[in-house]
Parts: structure tokens; C-alpha cells; sequence
């Protein structure tokens, strides 16, 4: 699967860090990619941080792009990788291949299975049935599915970029970049990371894109992505000229 191709069936969005807009980025390829005509589901294996009482990822997710179906696995209340999280609120930590059969299962009524992973690729989710811990990256690998990386746009997402690509490289996993929060006034680090990054370069999402009208956000989604991800962005030189 190459960066030009149109990206179906299981696909992971996982990130450089946390908190670098994983969810928004989800949201914005079903967003583009229901418009396109395909029938979208969106995953969430591990959730943490619940007991707060706000919406999950999936629920963002609903609001901002309103997939077909929108699935969390398993929830745990401490804001911790999931598999901490779990242990520290003594309940049972999600199993690999339950994980795997649950998304085939989403696979076998969907044209494209969005799964957003928590934190960064090797993150602890949960257990082996050996009682191992696995990674987003082992799901990837047990679907053989391609990936979507976040990325931050400013000073550092370089080599945090790079490490994340040549860790899902070594996997066989193919993998293109999404910049998270492309800022309303960039400054020149930003223009030359974007330099760097836009031979892997998927899209890039405006800051702040979290808190539009649903309605704006489904119209301008599809102009963020590149067609690998339905959209219709195909010139980085005309949209950084724009």
C-alpha cells in the first residue's frame, strides 16, 4: 500500500506523543471518507482517563464526523496507558486477539475501520494471552494494517516523527504522516519541518479544528487530506502558498 492509494479496510492512527490530536485527525478521515461514499467504523481499543465523566474518543469522534459506527473496546478511569490503568483499577486488562477479532468483525461491515490507538505506538495496551504485554504497533501487525502517525508541527517532531516511522518500518508496517495542529500563523520552523516531513505526508489538520461546527468541520475535512485518506489535497506547494 503506497502513500498515493486509497487507504481501506483496518487502518491504526497513532501518534508521536499524547495529546498531539489523534482524535481530531480520526475524525477527519471518516469525516472525508463518508463523504466519499465508504461505510466507516472507528475504534477505540483502550480508553483511559473516564472517571472524569467526559465524552471518550469515540464520542468526539461521533460529534465532529458522525462515522456509521463508533465502537471503545475497553475503559478504564485513571489517565494512564491503558494497560496501567487497568492494573491500577484492578480490572481486566484487554487481550490481544479479542482486540484483533473484534476489529475484523467491524472489517467484514465496513469499507474502512479507523482504530485510534492511545498515546504513542509502543504504549502498553494491554495482554498476550501468554500474558505478554502487546503494543498498537502489534495490532497493526497482527491486521496488517498501515498506519496513520500525528505528528506535532513545531520543534521536535522531527526526530519523534522519525523514530515512530522507523520503529513501524521494522515492523512492515506502512506508514504516512498526519501534522495534528497546523497553527493559524506559522512561524519558520514550521515551514521547514513541513519541508521535511512531505515525502511521508498524508495532511494536516488546523489547530483548534476540535472545536468547529460538525457541519464546517464534515465540508473542510476532505481539503486537509491528501486522496490516500479521501481528500483532495494533492499540491503541498499550492496549499502552503494559499
Amino acid at each position: 500500500m503506497s502513500l498515493g492509494d486509497a487507504w481501506t479496510g483496518p487502518v491504526l492512527v497513532t501518534g508521536t506523543d499524547t495529546e498531539i490530536g489523534k482524535t481530531v485527525v480520526t475524525a477527519a478521515v471518516a469525516a472525508a471518507a463518508q463523504a466519499a461514499g465508504l461505510r466507516v467504523a472507528v475504534v477505540k481499543p483502550g480508553q483511559t482517563g473516564t472517571a472524569t465523566g467526559e465524552p471518550g474518543d469515540v464520542d468526539s469522534v461521533t460529534r465532529l464526523a458522525a462515522p456509521l459506527t463508533g465502537r471503545t473496546l475497553a475503559s478504564y478511569p485513571d489517565p494512564l496507558a491503558p494497560l496501567a490503568a487497568a492494573r491500577v483499577a484492578d480490572l481486566p486488562p484487554l487481550e490481544l486477539y479479542n482486540a484483533v477479532d473484534a476489529i475484523r468483525e467491524e472489517a467484514d461491515k465496513h469499507d474502512l475501520v479507523l482504530i485510534e490507538g492511545a498515546g504513542g505506538l509502543l504504549v502498553p495496551m494491554g495482554l498476550r494471552p501468554s500474558g505478554e504485554p502487546w503494543t498498537v504497533a502489534d495490532l497493526a501487525v497482527s491486521l496488517g494494517a498501515p498506519a496513520v502517525v500525528v505528528a506535532r508541527a513545531g520543534l521536535g517532531t522531527l526526530n519523534h516523527t522519525a523514530l515512530t516511522l522507523e520503529a513501524l518500518e521494522r515492523r512492515a508496517v506502512p506508514a504516512g504522516v498526519v501534522i495534528g495542529a497546523w497553527p493559524a500563523e506559522p512561524e519558520l520552523v514550521h515551514w521547514l519541518n513541513l519541508s521535511e516531513l512531505v515525502p511521508n505526508l498524508l495532511g494536516a489538520v488546523p489547530a483548534g479544528a476540535g472545536g468547529m461546527d460538525p457541519g464546517v468541520f464534515r465540508r473542510s475535512a476532505p481539503g486537509w487530506l491528501t486522496p490516500a485518506l479521501y481528500g483532495v489535497l494533492d499540491d503541498w506547494r499550492a496549499w502552503a502558498e494559499e
